[in-house]
């Protein structure tokens, strides 16, 4: 395995997830290793009226978890997730990050509709339930801005860990994640940061988000088996089930990670990202867009398709999604991508939006570590067009050294990004 393309080498080595099922990395990576589904009926508001009424929710209590009444009244939803896994990480690196020079630290962070929740939530009181278009200020809370601004999400990392370097918000869809990680390891090779927060969040799950993608049909409708309605590559497969999260990887520079004797997860060699100027939701069938963004990313991580272990899909479970990636892999891997085991954790953990990409990496980081394989759960039927090794209903051991694992968005984002197993 060669070095990355140029500049210093990136590694991960601290990892903090929220997500459905499980929240903290050790019960995120419980659920994918056992198979089991977080999909269930939505509790978060009453979608009784929606096509769609099921989601990956996460079962977060901010004070359990432990944020003040401070910063629960100041925080949306996604901002709590991304702050309790910048925690977590940072606890997981063995950093010590207040004696860190704070202008070497970065953030980066990635979403695809910010603080969402709490801007329904606001719109509705102020508005009294959309009765008034012209709305009394005076009931405005004194958030509400910081709830405009997805750029609070970075402040609320940075002040998480004292960090006074670069500093973004990433948002291109549901890529956000991929291509936030991607940033975060662009300033850490290049020399702009010694240490960089990267990660993505999002908690989509409200009345606004549903029906946006129930006017398109775009998520499950199968309603009376929630456990079982997020289906990718499977031929009975009706659209995603929505779901929210985040997570959080600390990423150094890979010789100094190890002169002070840190855990390395994996290596972050090689990212693309490319999109289709096609359609704001369509794809083209023939998956050349992404195949391009994995070529490249395979070509800055001066890696060979045939090196690749194990794919990290997108597989949201869309028919077009399912076919489009397939097609991708095979323009790409060539007759490897026969052989390589590849499968989607949102059959398991939903679709977060723009966090997905971040929470599917630190899935990528933790298989690396265990050499296992999560399953594609609820892959019962294989769709003919989908003729791939999806790794069906249970997790796999298998030897990795090498992971690739893309993303898709809707505006035609494509992303790909790869893991390697740390090596001298």
């Amino acid at each position: 395995m060669a070095l990355p393309a140029q500049g210093r080498r990136v590694a991960v080595t601290g990892i903090g997830v929220v997500a459905p099922g499980g929240i903290g990395k050790k019960e995120f990576w419980d659920l994918l290793s056992t198979g089991r589904t977080a999909t269930d009926r939505i509790t978060l508001f009453d979608p009784s009226g929606f096509r769609s009424r099921i989601s990956a929710q996460v079962g977060f209590s901010p004070a359990a978890n432990g944020l003040s009444e401070r910063e629960i009244r100041r925080m949306d939803r996604a901002a709590q997730f991304v702050v309790t896994s910048t925690r977590e990480a940072i606890a997981d690196s063995g950093l010590d990050f207040a004696a860190l020079p704070p202008e070497r630290i970065g953030v980066s962070v990635g979403s695809a509709v910010g603080a969402t929740t709490a801007l329904e939530r606001e719109y509705v009181v102020l508005s009294d339930h959309g009765k008034h278009w012209e709305v009394d200020e005076d009931y405005v809370v004194p958030h509400l801005y910081s709830f405009m601004v997805p750029s609070t999400l970075a402040t609320e990392v940075a002040w998480a860990a004292n960090a006074e370097g670069p500093a973004a918000v990433i948002s291109t869809g549901c890529t956000s994640g991929i291509d936030a990680v991607a940033h975060g390891a662009a300033l850490v090779r290049e020399g702009s940061a010694d240490v960089v927060l990267a990660g993505a969040t999002d908690a989509p799950i409200s009345p606004i988000t549903v029906a946006c993608f129930d006017a398109i049909r775009a998520t499950s409708a199968n309603n009376d088996d929630p456990r079982h309605a997020s289906r990718p590559f499977d031929r009975e497969r009706d659209g995603f089930v929505i779901g929210e999260g985040a997570a959080i990887l600390v990423l150094e520079e890979l010789s100094a990670a190890r002169a002070r004797g840190a855990h390395v997860y994996a290596e972050f060699a090689g990212y693309a990202a490319r999109s289709n100027a096609f359609h704001m939701t369509g794809l083209r069938p023939d998956g050349r867009e992404m195949g391009e963004a994995i070529d490249r990313a395979l070509a800055q991580a001066r890696l060979d398709p045939s090196e690749v272990d194990y794919v990290n899909a997108h597989g949201s479970g869309t028919k077009q999604n399912d076919r489009h990636e397939t097609a991708a892999f095979k323009r790409s891997l060539g007759a490897h991508a026969r052989e390589v085991p590849v499968s989607s954790i949102k059959s398991m953990v939903g679709h977060s939006l723009g966090a997905i990409g971040s929470i599917e990496l630190a899935a990528c980081a933790l298989a690396l570590e265990h050499q296992v394989v999560p399953p594609t759960a609820n892959l019962s039927t294989p769709d003919p067009e989908c003729d791939l090794d999806y790794v069906p209903v249970h997790a796999r051991e298998h030897p990795m050294d090498v992971v690739l694992s893309v993303g898709s968005g809707f505006g035609g984002f494509q992303s790909a990004a790869v893991l390697t197993r740390p090596t001298a």
